[in-house]
């Protein structure tokens, strides 16, 4: 019923604590047909990433994507009782994240309201096969949890982008 790449980000926000994860889950699905480019996926994606650099200490980054993700979930909110959350209470909660992160509050973890019975179990089955408790706070003595955008091998990505430059060299007219 629900999509996997969805379960996937539930399980990574609500168990791994990893947000960076959930951004490149979510963001990898958003642009495949499969996702077909909801606004919806972009409000939990900025969620995930609004947390990450809040557990960064980056505040003003946080809070504009916070902000960023509060107004557009706020007109999603039939697309979120789709997804089996609790839109009231997640735009409830988000409002309570930004002004605790506008007062400078130190990061805490937060869970997103899972509204949908069938929705919490599928996602308790995916940490108990993985061996997860469903929901932990973040931890934060791991640093590549923390900052895995600058540690995580990148390689792939470097590669791409050289293969990409070359054919845009091939293409030039010579002269």
């Amino acid at each position: 019923m629900y999509p996997h790449p969805y379960l996937e980000y539930l399980v990574q926000f609500h168990a791994e604590r990893d947000y960076f994860e959930c951004h490149e889950i979510l963001e990898e699905y958003w642009k495949s047909e499969a996702g077909q480019r909801s606004p919806v996926w972009v409000g939990l994606i900025q969620i995930a990433v609004g947390l990450y650099h809040h557990r960064r200490g980056n505040r003003a980054g946080a809070v504009k994507m916070m902000n960023s993700a509060l107004r557009l979930l706020r007109q999603q909110q039939d697309a979120l009782s789709r997804l089996g959350l609790d839109p009231a209470s997640l735009l409830q909660l988000l409002a309570a994240v930004v002004a605790e992160m506008e007062a400078g509050a130190p990061y805490r973890s937060i869970s997103l309201p899972i509204a949908d019975p069938e929705l919490r179990r599928r996602v308790q089955q995916m940490c108990a096969e993985r061996g997860l408790p469903c929901e932990r706070p973040s931890d934060m003595a791991n640093r590549y949890l923390l900052h895995k955008h600058t540690l995580r091998d990148r390689s792939g990505v470097i590669a791409e982008r050289a293969r990409q430059l070359s054919l845009r060299e091939q293409r030039k007219p010579n002269g």
